[in-house]
């Protein structure tokens, strides 16, 4: 029994991917040209080339994914984890210059008692005596209240450390991540440079024959655009940006193309280079 082979039916979506590639790769090889007098046609047909090039720059652009986006979120976070860490890292340090100085003024305290101690022995009368008994008590009660601060600074500073280990671990990860994503961020730019490059040439060169209120408008529409397509075709009677229905009239104004219509629903601007 003979194998039967199945036909592939043509997809519409792949056919007019390939003429628009076909006509991007056309627009390539040629200069753009000022649209002479009052040719709303040709100005059209600059604008929809832009978009076909400004359109390429954006695939290239869409194949780094959110990458550029990961690896500045990556930057940033490495710079707020070192800014953590030099400041817990100075923190930890006022606070062992804190805890020198309380262990000072025990050391002063301990003299003092001292000196009060020997002044005890040679007393003339009781006033003396407990006048100097007094000092004692309150330089006991200086080195306690030294002592304690001590021991919550030390408190301090092991939650300091702990964080700041905490944040050493983050500040690693994140660096082996950026360097992950840089290398494949950096891998994807050196393969498509060169194509973007011209391209953004070739746009730039579209950008100073078109009438600059026709790329204000342009330009606009693309920052609008979620998807940056400002000028569309007619496909299958509908929009090509937001896809509703154009009413039959409307298309055979926008396919005469002696003036700029644009969408009546989402405001791009429609062609129909069809036959």
């Amino acid at each position: 029994m003979a194998k039967r082979t199945e036909k592939k039916i043509p997809n519409l979506e792949d056919k007019q991917n390939d003429e628009k590639d076909a006509v991007l790769q056309q627009i390539m090889k040629t200069k753009p040209q000022a649209a002479g007098g009052d040719s709303v046609e040709q100005k059209l047909r600059l604008l929809y080339e832009m978009q076909l090039v400004d359109s390429a720059i954006d695939d290239i652009r869409t194949l780094r994914g959110e990458l550029p986006n990961e690896v500045k979120f990556l930057e940033d976070d490495i710079a707020g984890l070192e800014t953590r860490i030099f400041n817990i890292h100075a923190d930890i340090k006022r606070a062992e210059i804190e805890i020198s100085k309380h262990k000072l003024e025990i050391e002063n305290s301990k003299s003092m008692i001292k000196k009060y101690e020997e002044q005890q022995k040679n007393v003339r009368n009781n006033r003396e005596f407990e006048s100097l008994s007094k000092g004692i008590e309150f330089q006991s009660l200086e080195i306690e209240l030294c002592e304690k601060k001590i021991r919550e600074i030390n408190l301090t500073i092991k939650d300091k450390r702990n964080l700041e280990e905490t944040a050493k671990i983050q500040l690693d990860d994140r660096k082996k991540d950026l360097q992950v994503k840089q290398i494949e961020l950096d891998k994807i730019i050196l393969n498509t440079k060169k194509e973007e490059q011209v391209l953004e040439n070739k746009s730039a060169d579209y950008r100073k024959v078109i009438e600059p209120r026709l790329l204000a408008a342009y330009e606009r529409l693309r920052r609008n655009a979620r998807n940056g397509l400002a000028v569309v075709e007619v496909k299958r009677d509908a929009c090509g940006g937001c896809f509703n229905k154009i009413p039959p009239q409307r298309q055979v104004d926008i396919k005469i193309g002696k003036r700029l219509i644009p969408c009546e629903y989402c405001g791009r601007i429609l062609v129909d280079w069809s036959e």
